[in-house]
């Protein structure tokens, strides 16, 4: 098996200042371009199935967003915020969807939703750096790791030749869970913001410049970088047409939100060898005027991730895109006196797209046989990734996790490993 191996973020950003310019292209777009045109695959992986992990930042209140009306005691518990019947989409007759979330409701009426309830971890963390922490690296809540689930992935699944990057979050940050010991993972927002060519501006052609005649004495390093800057610049436009040969058809929501998954559309469209996109929608951390806030976030949500759905429809790679939804924790089962909800614990995860199981997973958790006011999870987060590793991605979960967890089965055609 060969090896993904790409300059690290650390030596890249470490050695580019020697530079005395920035470049803002790194040196993936340049090996990408060259893959989209020879049409392969990231080698070493097993195939081109593609994982869009879409996170919920904040701490998404699950008990707003899928509903147990049947239960008093979520009246009891939220007497000012909780959802009236007429307020929800029936799934059932006991839980209901938020009425924001009708397109969400659409795609399970097709039979392209699992939802899976009560989604957590032993000894909860409330905190949103170190519980977003334990989900990105999938360790123990007493234990720490310098690589994520996704960075274990990639590094377990590559051996030793450059090849084009394996995960591609859209955003300002690369995400946690990406980090590997091969440095394999980026960020970008846009990917015409990549790059410069001499056309783009004074200060963009004399840094243009600066970087082809820039004189330093001789360094291996120096002379790699400067090679990775120049093809990366030179290749901008390539990557750029990428993104143009696009022609979805589909609407999507104008926010930011709406506007990553395009941007996600259009690099699954122009074939960059990608296995890992991912993205996030942020303000979930509902502490005072919950309802309202809640409501546009999920519309926003359910809208978006509609529009991408059909978008892989109308691509024909509607088979090849796997999404999975999480968020860092839940809420507190009452309200508080701000017409919102504290931090909590077990939440729900969505698995969406035409390979999925439809349907109910895991157990619902008890509104009343709490731990603390919180809710008791019932289904590790660790067991929804080992279920999307092994039977999504054909890799060996136990591998990337460091043990075993019992798995749901998820995907269609594959069958549930039982592993404790």
């Amino acid at each position: 098996m060969k090896e993904c191996l790409l300059c690290t973020r650390r030596q890249f950003l470490g050695t580019a200042s020697l530079l005395a310019a920035g470049a803002a292209m790194p040196q993936f777009l340049a090996r990408a371009a060259a893959a989209v045109e020879s049409g392969k695959v990231v080698k070493g992986f097993h195939d081109d199935r593609i994982l869009l992990v879409v996170q919920l930042g904040g701490g998404n209140d699950g008990l707003n967003m899928v509903v147990p009306y049947s239960d008093d005691a979520y009246y009891r518990a939220r007497p000012k915020i909780g959802l009236k019947q007429d307020r929800l989409i029936k799934i059932n007759d006991q839980i209901g969807l938020n009425n924001r979330m009708t397109a969400m409701k659409d795609l399970m009426d097709g039979g392209k939703v699992t939802l899976i309830e009560g989604v957590g971890y032993p000894n909860p963390n409330r905190s949103h750096f170190r519980s977003m922490e334990i989900w990105h690296t999938a360790t123990d809540s007493n234990k720490f790791s310098e690589t994520g689930w996704l960075g274990r992935y990639f590094d377990n699944q590559c051996g030793g030749e450059a090849e084009p990057v394996a995960g591609v979050a859209i955003g300002g940050e690369r995400p946690q869970a990406f980090g590997g010991k091969k440095g394999f993972g980026v960020a970008f927002q846009d990917p015409g913001s990549f790059g410069w060519t001499e056309g783009q501006g004074q200060a963009r052609e004399e840094n243009y410049k600066l970087i082809n005649t820039v004189a330093r004495p001789h360094n291996d390093t120096l002379d790699f970088l400067q090679k990775v800057t120049n093809d990366a610049v030179l290749s901008s436009d390539r990557v750029r047409e990428v993104a143009k040969k696009y022609k979805g058809g589909i609407s999507y929501p104008r926010d930011p939100f709406g506007q990553s998954l395009e941007t996600v559309a259009k690099m699954i469209a122009g074939g960059l060898p990608t296995k890992i996109y991912y993205v996030t929608l942020s303000g979930f951390d509902t502490h005072a005027n919950q309802v309202g806030t809640q409501d546009n976030l999920l519309d926003r949500f359910s809208k978006g991730i509609d529009a991408f759905y059909k978008d892989m429809k109308a691509q024909g790679n509607g088979d090849r895109v796997l999404i999975m939804t999480f968020s860092e924790f839940g809420r507190r089962v009452e309200e508080n006196a701000s017409g919102g909800t504290d931090h909590g614990t077990a939440a729900p995860m969505m698995l969406i797209g035409d390979p999925v199981v439809a349907g109910m997973a895991g157990k619902r958790p008890s509104l009343t046989d709490l731990d603390q006011g919180d809710l008791k999870y019932t289904t590790d987060f660790r067991s929804v990734y080992a279920s999307v590793l092994d039977q999504w991605l054909h890799t060996d979960s136990k591998i990337i996790l460091g043990q075993g967890f019992p798995q749901i089965n998820m995907v269609k055609g594959a069958s549930a490993i039982k592993t404790a």
